[in-house]
């Protein structure tokens, strides 16, 4: 990953750094407590159906992506140049972005014979790609048609095909169409504390992409002429819309992380929309921005956090002192010996932020950029 400087701020959005450093950094607390036995509830995943402010994190950051594309690529684009360079840079993203999640799979011991293929950054980096290329190829009203009939379509898919064995229109772990689409093709190569399903998996992939592809169009939004406020204002009516449509279809096809569902998307969508509006109404346009320095820091090296956070809690959970881990003796011995599990637990997660602010914030000092 080469190094970059920060660019101009005439040339970028800090809104979207800051809204890609809190969900960078929301990702980073909730993988990290000091046990995962004693977890706040807004820090754990919902147990199938149904969400909580950690389901948010992953599909936050899949919109993210997509709202940078148009940012990146537009100006390129409207000059009517060769787009061979952009493809190229595409693939080479994809395909970097992809490995770095085979290779944090793999940690510690690379063990190939139940090695993870489905993975948070092999998702990113196949939405990434798929909504790139349908950006750079389709009008405005064309993304908004294919965003539409990916939804549609995997709905009526989970609803009518069954899975061998089990009835049309099964949403179960085991049953659903999409959990035995992973069995069939990653075998024991899928999330081991699943087992049945991958979070990340095949069919799911699908819906993300829609995931992306609103973010490419409110990307193209915030380049449109009209002002500042009425980008905003039009971000959250918007986002109000797709969330009031998405809490509506989940009566009829329920909210689902891991399964990526259609009601999931416009749900979790419409409230990346109404969180953007919000950091650009603080932020590009009433300047509020020191409360924010912290994410944009985080924002402007996300995937360099990211791959740090995985190799300290890999080093945490695999360096020895005594019978227990590194990690575990820090937590019984620095949180857990003075607060409530709850409270040590979540403390240990502050922390293991904080230290990941102290590293992001040294390359920021010295003008390091990680980019793919």
């Amino acid at each position: 990953m080469p190094t970059a400087t920060i660019p101009s701020e005439t040339n970028r959005l800090v809104s979207l750094d800051v809204f890609r450093g809190i969900t960078i950094a929301g990702m980073v607390l909730v993988n990290n407590p000091g046990t995962w036995e004693h977890i706040y509830w807004p820090l754990e995943h919902a147990q199938w159906h149904g969400w909580t402010p950690t389901d948010l994190v992953f599909p936050f950051f899949v919109f993210i992506v997509g709202v940078a594309i148009p940012l990146a690529f537009a100006r390129r684009v409207e000059s009517g140049g060769s787009k061979r360079d952009l493809y190229i840079k595409i693939v080479k993203r994809t395909l970097i972005i992809f490995a770095i999640g085979l290779f944090l799979n793999g940690l510690p011991t690379f063990g190939l014979a139940e090695y993870r293929i489905p993975g948070v950054l092999q998702r990113i980096a196949v939405c990434y790609f798929f909504a790139s290329i349908i950006f750079l190829n389709t009008r405005v009203r064309t993304q908004i048609a294919i965003t539409i009939g990916l939804l549609i379509v995997y709905w009526l898919m989970l609803k009518f095909i069954p899975a061998p064995g089990y009835a049309a229109g099964d949403l179960t772990k085991e049953g659903s169409l999409p959990s035995f689409v992973d069995r069939i093709v990653f075998g024991k190569h899928v999330w081991a504390q699943a087992r049945v399903y991958d979070p990340e998996g095949l069919l799911s992939t699908i819906p993300a992409i829609a995931t992306a592809l609103m973010g490419v169009l409110t990307g193209v939004w915030l380049r449109r002429e009209e002002s500042r406020v009425e980008k905003a204002a039009g971000m959250f009516v918007v986002g109000a819309v797709c969330v009031a449509i998405g809490w509506s279809w989940n009566a009829f096809f329920p909210i689902n992380k891991a399964l990526w569902t259609s009601s999931y998307v416009l749900f979790t969508g419409g409230l990346a929309l109404q969180f953007l509006a919000l950091c650009y109404w603080l932020i590009d346009i009433k300047g509020y921005r020191r409360w924010a320095k912290p994410f944009e820091v985080f924002g402007l090296n996300a995937i360099a956090l990211y791959v740090v956070a995985d190799l300290i809690a890999v080093a945490l959970g695999t360096i020895r002192v005594g019978e227990d881990s590194l990690g575990g003796w820090i937590y019984n011995h620095l949180f857990a010996s003075w607060a409530s599990p709850l409270n040590a637990s979540l403390a240990f997660a502050i922390c293991f932020v904080l230290v990941c602010l102290i590293l992001m914030w040294i390359l920021y000092n010295r003008k390091i950029f990680l980019k793919v």
